[in-house]
């Protein structure tokens, strides 16, 4: 060390001094100023950054949240529509069930009044036939009896003695 302090120069020593305090002003005039522009900038742009990617994932969440409540919302909708198709379908067919018991309850008394008539029909038919047929065995045995004339006599008598009882 003490070989470093024999060599020492003043005027050597005043010089490299200079020239340091010369560079560190131009430095700082012309070095240190853009370098710590650029990093304070590097700085804002990363801390910009950051609260970009927080707002980013705040607004994330946000959306998250929305699409389950907008996915909650659809599937009780879709629920409340199903229960409705439910409804109007047990609706529509209850109502074909009641449509088809008049339909058949209307039929059934179509056909009892159809039967009712075809019955009144072959009764007076049948009346009818069996008047005929009265009239003609009544004809046929008036025509036996008053073929002969002896027949005839009993006739007029017997007719003539219910005639005076009544």
């Amino acid at each position: 060390m003490e070989e470093l302090f024999g060599q020492f120069s003043l005027g050597l020593f005043i010089l490299q001094t200079i020239l340091f305090l010369a560079l560190v002003f131009l430095l700082k005039k012309f070095a240190w100023k853009p370098i710590l522009d650029a990093v304070n900038e590097r700085e804002e742009g990363i801390k910009n950054a950051l609260l970009s990617a927080e707002n980013a994932k705040q607004e994330m969440q946000n959306l998250q949240a929305d699409n389950q409540r907008i996915l909650h919302e659809a599937r009780l909708e879709r629920d409340a529509m199903l229960k409705d198709a439910r409804e109007m379908k047990e609706k529509m067919i209850a109502d074909s069930k009641n449509e088809a018991q008049e339909q058949g309850l209307k039929m059934i008394e179509q056909a009892k009044e159809a039967i009712q008539s075809e019955k009144n029909a072959a009764m007076a038919e049948l009346k009818a036939q069996v008047s005929n047929l009265s009239l003609q065995i009544a004809e046929k045995l008036l025509r036996e009896e008053l073929s002969n004339k002896d027949s005839q006599m009993k006739l007029v008598e017997k007719m003539l003695d219910d005639a005076k009882l009544n």
